[in-house]
């Protein structure tokens, strides 16, 4: 990575935020890191939540209790591409894809993506929970 590129990528908090021991501050996460952890407080943000950008956010719940066929995931891939051309407009999105094999209440959806400026390809996998965790 050239060093051009590392301002437009930027840098911020590590997600999920971390201290440092002692008074050494806050952890920070930069370049395709910065990308990767802003890409799941996008995903995991619903609308509303945040007070001075209510609009902030990805409305993926809104198919939590629907049956996952094309369809569904139609509408998840819809509003997942709308979320990251709104808010993570260091990249380019290539490919969404969807996992739900082990039928456990999980969707995984894999998001295949660009970094406009380094044109490096990455991915992430993020898990979207059907069903709350219990210990019952």
């Amino acid at each position: 990575m050239n060093k051009k590129s590392i301002p437009f990528l930027g840098t911020g908090w590590s997600f999920p935020p971390e201290f440092k021991k002692g008074r050494q501050g806050i952890k920070m996460s930069s370049g395709a890191v910065d990308i990767q952890e802003s890409l799941f407080i996008l995903l995991s943000t619903k609308y509303g939540e945040r007070f001075m950008t209510p609009n902030f956010g990805c409305d993926i719940d809104s198919v939590l209790f629907e049956p996952i066929n094309l369809d569904t995931e139609q509408k998840l891939e819809d509003e997942i591409r709308r979320s990251i051309l709104m808010y993570e407009t260091r990249i380019f999105v290539e490919y969404i894809t969807f996992n739900n094999d082990d039928l456990e209440g999980i969707v995984y959806i894999n998001i295949e993506y660009i970094i406009r400026t380094t044109n490096t390809r990455t991915n992430i996998v993020y898990p979207f929970y059907l069903t709350e965790g219990t210990n019952l």
